[in-house]
């Protein structure tokens, strides 16, 4: 039985009821699977004695102890016992708030097993937070390794290790392993029941770091079989290749006003390289904010336009396309391409006539929204598919995309760069470019830290600017504020910052629920001059291009992730104009938002900060797949693990090269083909 096909309920386990289902629900446990992939976060290590002595360095005790003596302490109504005990070094207290019931089990004169935190006060050795269990006992905790895993709720530690116990003791045996067996016994892995075994209650802690290897390179190898089988098939699409015209490109970038980046010149040449081929291309292009990735993706839509084919240029939001439509307009409408743009406020009469010039091929460049995606969007010759800010968009709704045309070109873009192991990860099946430097004449934002008691300093700061005649962004994380938060809000921000910190200048207002030709309106006025603040939400985080603005204040810093802080930033420092960016946070600060706020001070490489995101925040909130349920890795550590990635990837190409039978899309059906799969031979296989 595979571990995946145990459904369950975790209420055929001894000792969970409907209400323990309930909270175990909460960590997204509802079956026996669920609970065996409920990974421990740590482990408390009661195999090697710790003796009271050691307790004094504020250590973690481990001992057998007998109890001495008995004592209370505090007023007459609510007196606290006290138990004193010893070992062989040192005599302890254990303090038992609300715990008085323990003078009736721990018991003068008796031995037990004793574990917890202690620390020297008040004269003694003490301890409020610990566990003991009589000796001799049949069933001790004593000399083990234990888990410790994440919680929820009232759960507590002993009931998710009974519950797992159990479902070891009643589901592990029957559970199969999965790696095919030439893999498994090559790299010395564990069979899949021990791995869990060992993972959940080790021998020691290299048994654990040996379970976990072993399931963490199966977790894998198995996703990437599919990356590989993405890959190849599409170098399994085959079509005449055919070397694109280039003088429409040519011409336009004769007409920029300046050159390109060396690194914009060579993604160019690569992706030309891929049009012209025989397969169709499937390209990442990263790069950090105002590198000029949207310029690139124009360019190398023009020679699949000149050839007589049409683009899909999709952005996550209209703020955004829209203005993706305006640059368009203004850069390839002269070289007479038909641009047209697509949202889901484009009214109905004019929708029908621009649907029908799509279909009949009339439009060659078609820039929208989610709009895109509706079946009454129909191309006549869709040949080049191009995705801004991909992290915005599920698979399957780029797949939709990408069946309106005939196996179409694929370029994804991204200014959020994404470290190597996530790349290998999430989009191994992808060609990777890179725009690492910046057009000529930018000057590095200045990046500055404030406490929220500061705020006076930051407002003198960006006046001076606007007295320059530039222009500011006020980003706060709320729309509006609530009685039980004490987080700013961007609509009291707006009114404070226009009648009282800044009366003599224009400020505006916009976020998600402002209708959206009112919010286009006012970025029009900020963008032609006529505002000079913009007080806004993350919403202006992707794709606002205002050349003028040079301040960008956060407030409550430390409530945005790292991606967002590097992306709001880069809404200023469009221009030759030294910009700058104030980082306020509040008093409350925790390590990491401290730390978040420390990278963003030291660098503003969104390659660099990308790599410190991923070590601070884990590969699941770095990519959204946590909240989306896409990839969700149980025993990898894509932070750490970029050798067993490296491994399992290599692993996967060669598996599905020798078989192309397994390019079809069922996993089971690629378990089972893999287990009939004879042994590789050694030269097949990477080293261990």
């Amino acid at each position: 039985m595979l571990l995946g096909e145990i459904k369950h309920s975790i209420t055929k386990l001894k000792g969970i009821g409907p209400h323990t289902a309930g909270q175990l629900a909460t960590l997204d446990i509802m079956s026996v699977a669920d609970l065996l992939l409920h990974v421990p976060r740590d482990y408390e290590d009661r195999s090697r004695i710790v003796p009271l002595k050691e307790g004094y360095q504020d250590a973690t005790v481990n001992t057998l102890v007998e109890v001495v003596a008995h004592d209370f302490f505090g007023p007459e109504h609510k007196k606290t016992l006290k138990v004193y005990v010893k070992d062989e070094t040192a005599t302890g207290v254990l303090v038992c708030f609300n715990r008085n019931f323990l003078q009736h089990v721990l018991k003068v004169g008796h031995q037990f097993y004793l574990y917890g935190q202690f620390s020297y006060r008040y004269g003694d050795l003490q301890s409020s937070s610990f566990e003991a269990e009589p000796y001799p006992s049949e069933h001790t905790k004593f000399g083990s390794i234990l888990p410790v895993y994440p919680l929820s709720g009232k759960l507590n530690q002993s009931v998710l290790r009974k519950a797992v116990q159990d479902a070891l003791t009643t589901y592990g045996k029957y559970i199969d392993n999965e790696l095919p067996e030439s893999l498994r016994s090559h790299y010395r892995y564990l069979e899949k029941r021990r791995a869990l075994a060992q993972l959940h209650f080790p021998d020691s802690h290299d048994s654990a770091a040996q379970a976990r290897q072993s399931l963490a390179y199966e977790e894998l190898l198995y996703f990437q079989l599919v990356v590989a089988r993405h890959s190849l098939a599409r170098k399994d699409s085959r079509r005449s290749p055919k070397i694109l015209p280039e003088k429409l490109q040519r011409s336009c970038l004769k007409n920029l006003p300046f050159s390109l980046t060396t690194d914009q010149r060579s993604v160019l040449t690569e992706i030309k390289q891929d049009l012209d081929s025989a397969h169709p291309m499937g390209r990442l292009l990263q790069g950090d904010v105002g590198s000029g990735k949207t310029l690139v993706a124009f360019l190398a839509a023009l020679p699949v336009i000149e050839a007589g084919y049409q683009a899909a240029f999709l952005a996550p939001t209209e703020l955004l396309a829209r203005q993706h439509a305006e640059r368009a307009a203004e850069l390839l409408e002269p070289l007479g391409v038909r641009v047209a743009f697509l949202s889901g406020n484009v009214d109905k009469n004019a929708r029908r006539p621009l649907l029908d010039a799509l279909r009949t091929g009339e439009v060659d460049l078609l820039i929208g929204t989610h709009a895109l995606f509706t079946r009454e969007v129909v191309f006549q010759s869709l040949r080049l598919v191009i995705i801004d800010e991909q992290h915005k968009f599920g698979v399957e709704q780029r797949s939709q995309l990408m069946e309106k045309g005939h196996a179409p070109d694929l370029l994804l873009m991204t200014a959020t760069p994404i470290p190597r192991t996530l790349t290998l990860t999430f989009f191994g099946d992808l060609d990777v470019s890179s725009i690492r430097t910046m057009p000529p004449g930018r000057k590095e934002i200045v990046t500055h830290l404030a406490r929220q008691s500061n705020a006076d300093k930051v407002y003198n700061a960006v006046r001076h600017e606007l007295e320059r005649g530039h222009q500011a962004y006020f980003v706060y994380p709320l729309i509006r504020g609530t009685e039980k938060s004490s987080l700013k809000a961007a609509e009291g921000a707006a009114e404070q910052l226009s009648s009282t910190i800044f009366p003599n200048y224009k400020v505006a207002l916009i976020h998600s629920k402002i209708r959206e030709e009112e919010k286009l309106e006012r970025m029009h006025a900020f963008s032609e001059g006529t505002i000079d603040i913009l007080v806004s939400t993350s919403v202006v985080e992707v794709g606002v291009d205002i050349k003028n603005a040079t301040c960008m204040v956060i407030e409550h810093a430390e409530r945005f992730g790292l991606a967002g802080l590097h992306q709001l930033r880069g809404r200023v420092g469009r221009s030759t104009l030294q910009s700058y960016a104030f980082l306020v946070y509040s008093e409350e600060l925790t390590e990491e938002g401290k730390q978040r706020l420390l990278v963003m001070k030291e660098s503003s490489d969104g390659f660099f900060i990308a790599e410190e995101d991923l070590k601070i925040r884990g590969p699941g909130e770095v990519t959204g797949t946590r909240q989306s349920g896409f990839m969700r890795l149980k025993f990898a550590d894509l932070s750490g693990d970029l050798t067993l990635l490296d491994k399992a990837r290599k692993d996967a190409f060669r598996i599905i090269k020798a078989d192309p039978g397994l390019l079809q899309p069922d996993h089971q059906q690629l378990r089972r083909t893999l287990e009939c799969c004879p042994p590789f031979p050694e030269d097949t296989l990477t080293g261990g």
